[in-house]
Parts: structure tokens; sequence; C-alpha cells
């Protein structure tokens, strides 16, 4: 079958502010302000929508202390998408920014690595070291769900429809996963969070929660190799994103942007950096 071509969107919810020394391993020592944006993303093609990740609400953004934006499932009104038609909805982890609003879509299925729901109710979820990225809530209700028969589990790369695939990646979570779209500008890899930022990809220094520092620097082996080039690859948290793509239209500036279409400016590669550095 041949490969479709997807509408790409990246829909930006919440921020916070933070520091370098909080997204490196082993601190930074050019210590200094290093925002975090918060994202949704949205394949959209032949006919069919997958909505990726669903971020969180407004009381889990208080309650973790981060700058809530907007509600990013009431945001997909702005493409023509209503929740509750949905039929498909890629969690590319169980970390609380990443499956929150999981209720609002109450016909969709869900796609998840198998090895992320064992983690996420095993035996190293007695750490808070570990645990506090989820939300206990979130997490019983995914289990709710797969005794709904509600979600699909995988083990390791798979493809979902022709054109979008699924890929492995663990290190920042047991069963992270990114995403490959085809898109009219070629392949576009949504790392999630394989990468946080273009430069934890870049510099080869991973982000400060992980459970595998080796698998997470082999993910970012695994962005390279299955993107066209380093400006195929959107990393999961840079604010970067919203400044190197542009907005659907006028109305949503500041709050989404096409990843279909080329950055206007190179993001930091990797070969580049470490030549820098």
């Amino acid at each position: 079958m041949a490969e479709q071509e997807y509408e790409l969107f990246a829909i930006r919810y919440a921020t916070r502010d933070a520091r370098r020394s909080e997204h490196f391993i082993g601190g930074d020592p050019h210590d200094g302000p290093m925002p975090m944006d918060y994202f949704m993303w949205v394949a959209r093609g032949g006919g069919r929508t997958f909505v990726i990740d669903t971020g969180f609400n407004a009381e889990v953004s208080k309650k973790r202390k981060r700058t809530f934006l907007r509600c990013p499932v009431e945001t997909l009104g702005a493409f023509g998408i209503n929740a509750t038609e949905v039929e498909d909805v890629i969690l590319t982890h169980l970390h609380y920014d990443h499956v929150g609003n999981f209720d609002r879509f109450p016909n969709a299925r869900f796609h998840l690595q198998e090895r992320e729901l064992t983690y996420a109710t095993g035996r190293f979820m007695r750490y808070p070291r570990l645990s506090h990225s989820f939300e206990v809530d979130d997490v019983c209700g995914i289990v709710r769900l797969n005794y709904a028969r509600r979600v699909l589990f995988y083990d390791g790369d798979a493809e979902l429809a022709p054109g979008l695939t699924i890929h492995a990646a663990g290190g920042h979570s047991a069963g992270l996963q990114f995403v490959r779209v085809k898109t009219r500008r070629g392949f576009v890899v949504l790392a999630s969070d394989v990468s946080h930022f273009y430069e934890n990809m870049a510099a080869e220094r991973p982000f400060t929660t992980a459970l595998h520092i080796g698998e997470m620097l082999e993910g970012f082996d695994r962005l390279l190799a299955l993107a066209p080039d380093e400006s195929h690859i959107v990393p999961g948290h840079d604010p970067l994103v919203m400044k190197l793509y542009p907005p659907p239209g006028p109305q949503l500036e500041g709050v989404a942007v096409r990843l279909d279409v080329p950055p206007s400016a190179a993001a930091p590669v990797r070969a580049d950096f470490l030549l820098r550095h």
C-alpha cells in the first residue's frame, strides 16, 4: 500500500520557567534560563486523525506549578477536530504531561508500548525519583481502558497506518516511543521525550529524568537513523519549535505550528555541536 502523506501540527498548551542545569545530567557549567514548553501533536491525512499525546489539565498544572496556557483538547477545535470523534491516540509514554486528558477521548483506541504500562505499575514505582513523573489516576485510567479493550499494545516498532510508524526507544521511561510521519516535506520524526531539547541530542547529553542512560543515548541514534536529517527531527519540549515553524494560520499564532513544512532556520545538530565543543 502506498504511503499516505499527513498534515502535521504541534499545539503548545503549557510552559514553565527552568534553568539549564535542570535539563542535563550532571548539571551545566554555564547555567542560565532554559524554559520548557509542553506540546500535543496531531497527524491528519487519508481520512484519519492521529492525536499524539494528550497533555495535562489545569488541575495538574497547578499542582506541579506549570504555566497552563490553554486546554490542548479544546484547541483541537481550531483544526476542526472533535475529541469525541477521534479514533486513534498514540501515547508516547505515561508521564503526567503526555497522558493527562485521556478521558476526553471517549471513542479512541490508545496505542502504547506494553513495557510502559508494566513499568508504570511495577516495582520501580515505590521510588519517588521515578514515580514522581506519573499521576496515579492517569495510570489507573489506562488500566481501566485496557479492561475495556481500548488499548492496543506493542512490543517494539510498528506501522499504525501507511506512512505513520511508532518506534520504541526507552531510556527516559521504560516504554517510551516516538513517531515517524510521512509529510509533504518527507518523513518527520516526532521525538517526544527521546530528546526534550535539540541540545540534548546535539550535545549527546541526556535529560535528567532517566531510567536508563545508555538507552537514552541510543535513542538519539535511533532518531537520526530514521530521519532524513536533523532538520526533520522535532524534540518534545523545546521552545525553539515555536520559533522555527509557522502557525497554521494567523489565528493560531503562538498557539500551534505546522511541522510538515521546512523550519525557517537550522536547529543545533550533533556533528556541528560536537565539533564546536
